[in-house]
């Protein structure tokens, strides 16, 4: 099957690397001409939002899917016109890509997200109290394109775009859930993972798997996920990011409709891992089981600051001497502050041997530059 995905990043490298034991050809579309796909996959150089150069990239091919959902979605519904398989449709991708078309299905749809209000300019008068979360309706991710208003001074720091303006919720735990469809309508649900923020870059530092939770909470995790699978009535796998907050209530921070950071620690955590999954889902084969096998833990790998260039990895051969420790490097030659050079999976028996163990990683390796 001739496999084409939009964005040759680390997600679809990973996605590529765990399916090479299947017979399949791969085809990535990526602006970058050193994207970390293009070594092993028929590579595309060329801007996956430019609708022509979508429509000529997937129209040859037997699926397209994605690995960024910052493409043109309106070439992907072309496609379906044309009969090629998009894997998550496109209308999906087109509602998760906007955060003012995402708040909206939420609210359409009874899934619990904070209050919002919709901004088209910093002319319009925000209605919603301080402090409040302000993120723009398209291009956010790694926490790029979210701001947080504290003070009435912090207005003059809005973004003059179109954006969401959302209530800021007592955040005790973020967690994630990774659920995936095939065609046939089977549906299978990753364990829940804690997501635990790096409070400078304002992204994934450590991710942790399984979570202790209450049976209400695990509940409420269960009756979201089966809202959002029925709304959105496509194959795919989705990420659901979610905040739990002082009072014991889950609500849906955001959803990404492809694979995702907050499960990278499935490589080895798990009996199947999400890059797995995406390759079943992609094919509409039988999905995989999804069990924990032990608890397991992930660090991201990013760009020490003050540091830009060819990129060294400090400290990796200690690192390599730890048991149950296995790096993933994502093939990016340069290096700069906060960018994501690769991670690091860590199991352990218990939740606290798995944050020990976390740390002492995290104190052993640097991201440099020569």
């Amino acid at each position: 099957m001739k496999i084409g995905i939009l964005g040759g990043g680390q997600l679809g490298r990973m996605l590529i690397q765990s399916a090479l034991k299947y017979d399949d050809e791969f085809y990535t579309l990526d602006p970058a001409s050193d994207a970390p796909c293009h070594k092993i996959s028929y590579f595309t150089q060329g801007n996956f939002n430019d609708y022509d150069t979508v429509l000529n990239f997937g129209k040859d091919k037997d699926v397209v899917t994605i690995e960024i959902e910052h493409v043109n979605a309106d070439a992907l519904a072309e496609l379906e016109k044309q009969g090629i398989r998009v894997v998550p449709n496109a209308s999906i991708i087109k509602t998760i890509q906007q955060k003012i078309l995402q708040k909206e299905f939420y609210k359409t749809h009874d899934i619990p997200s904070p209050e919002f209000q919709v901004v088209w300019n910093n002319d319009e008068k925000i209605i919603m109290p301080l402090p409040f979360v302000q993120k723009m309706n398209t291009g956010g991710y790694d926490g790029k394109g979210v701001q947080v208003i504290k003070t009435e001074e912090d207005y003059q720091h809005l973004w003059a775009e179109a954006s969401v303006i959302e209530s800021l919720v007592d955040i005790e735990k973020e967690l994630s859930v990774i659920v995936a469809r095939n065609e046939k309508g089977e549906t299978n649900i990753f364990p829940v993972t804690e997501m635990v923020a790096d409070p400078k870059l304002n992204l994934l530092d450590f991710n942790v798997c399984p979570v202790l939770l209450t049976e209400d909470v695990q509940n409420q995790i269960d009756s979201i996920t089966e809202k959002f699978l029925n709304a959105v009535n496509s194959p795919g796998l989705f990420a659901i990011e979610l905040f739990l907050d002082k009072e014991g209530k889950i609500w849906v921070n955001e959803t990404a409709p492809r694979l995702h950071n907050s499960g990278h620690q499935s490589q080895e955590g798990n009996t199947n891992s999400q890059f797995e999954q995406m390759y079943r889902v992609v094919k509409n084969l039988p999905l995989a089981d999804t069990d924990a096998i032990t608890y397991s833990g992930m660090l991201n790998l990013v760009g020490a600051e003050g540091y830009a260039g060819k990129v060294v990895y400090e400290g990796m051969e200690d690192v390599l001497k730890l048991p149950e420790t296995y790096i993933h490097l994502y093939g990016k030659t340069e290096t700069k502050p906060g960018r994501k050079m690769g991670h690091i999976n860590v199991l352990a028996d218990s939740r606290e041997e798995l944050m020990e163990k976390l740390v002492q990683v995290k104190g052993m390796v640097r991201v440099i530059s020569e």
